[in-house]
């Protein structure tokens, strides 16, 4: 299997590269699953689904304005894919972004989203010097609000009725940490 060229940041255990079309199987076998779907905005995720984004992927790059870059989350030791994260770049603000999150269910409780989203968090406080970092959560994901909370990340806010999804009007709950505080911790 060919290995991304692109790698944005690396851990322990974890690579958090550039998509490539070798990652499309994996992909499409974790959005595929109705637990992973049900807090977010897609459902009957479609192999030729997986094969779109991945190919927009390719052609996209991290920190443009007003856009979502996805990075793939892959075991260092095979390059296999097992997750992704993402950064929107606020259009109206640049220097803020916002985070999300997918883990394939298998390799979830392994400590790999924790571990992912530190070297991400390294990257964009570090790499692209972004001021703040936020993140939405529906507040009946009890695993994602516990990886932001574990991250250091505070809750900013509880948003009611913040959102239409599959014909339900859904709370959030807002969380962000600043660089600064994101390299105090760090040191």
């Amino acid at each position: 299997m060919e290995k991304s060229k692109e790698v944005f940041a690396v851990s322990e255990r974890l690579v958090i590269r550039k998509f490539g079309m070798q990652d499309v199987q994996s992909f499409y076998q974790y959005r595929s699953n109705p637990d992973i779907a049900r807090f977010q905005s897609w459902e009957n995720y479609t192999i030729e689904d997986a094969e779109s984004f991945v190919g927009r992927q390719l052609e996209s790059s991290p920190d443009q304005p007003g856009r979502w870059f996805q990075y793939a989350v892959a075991l260092a030791a095979s390059d296999q894919i097992i997750g992704d994260c993402a950064i929107h770049t606020i259009g109206a603000e640049p220097r803020i972004v916002e985070l999300g999150f997918t883990l394939a269910p298998e390799h979830q409780g392994k400590g790999y989203m924790h571990e992912a989203l530190c070297a991400l968090l390294d990257y964009v406080f570090g790499t692209l010097n972004k001021h703040k970092l936020i993140a939405f959560s529906d507040v009946r994901n009890t695993k994602s609000i516990h990886v932001l909370e574990r991250l250091g990340m505070r809750r900013e806010g509880h948003l009611l009725e913040n959102y239409m999804s599959k014909g339900h009007w859904i709370d959030e709950y807002q969380y962000a940490i600043l660089q600064s505080e994101w390299l105090t911790m760090r040191r």
